[in-house]
């Protein structure tokens, strides 16, 4: 799977974006220490361990590279980023029952704004899956000779 490369500089509004999510009743937030069990069993349920073992990383950041988005005390989906690699987007996953939301293009935003507030001119999206969603979400464009990038020789 091929990386792909996000301009900071360069991301459209986003407030009309967040404005939509949270009319559904969904909150967007960074992530606390004290709520690692809650995402890390949220993610493991409906994603990979692979990824639980990222949250974590996440969640030991200062300050913590993981937002949520929860209705009614619910982990709707999460977002991390800084995890793989220094400036890197991901994972992301939104449960089934948030699909369509907008929830998953509004947590790429907060992770992408997060990467900028770093100071990065850049982002990566490392291992992408859903291509045609990044190039139109944020203009993503491939990194040629990307695959498999920092993803070989990967553990069970």
């Amino acid at each position: 799977m091929i990386d792909m490369l996000v301009r900071l500089y360069d991301l459209p509004p986003s407030a009309g974006l967040y404005e939509k999510v949270e009319s559904q009743g969904i909150t967007l937030r960074r992530a606390r220490a004290f709520e690692l069990h809650t995402v890390r069993e949220f993610v493991g349920e409906h994603f990979s361990p692979k990824w639980v073992s990222e949250v974590e990383v996440a969640m030991s950041r200062q300050p913590i590279t993981c937002y949520l988005a929860t209705r009614d005390k619910q982990v709707l989906g999460f977002v991390c980023y800084d995890t793989t690699s220094r400036g890197f987007f991901g994972p992301t996953g939104v449960a089934d029952a948030a699909r369509g939301t907008g929830v998953g293009k509004a947590l790429l935003f907060k992770a992408l704004e997060g990467i900028r507030e770093l100071g990065h001119a850049y982002a990566i999206i490392g291992g992408v899956g859903p291509r045609e969603f990044y190039e139109k979400a944020c203009g993503a464009i491939e990194i040629p000779g990307s695959d498999p990038g920092t993803y070989t020789d990967l553990l069970p």
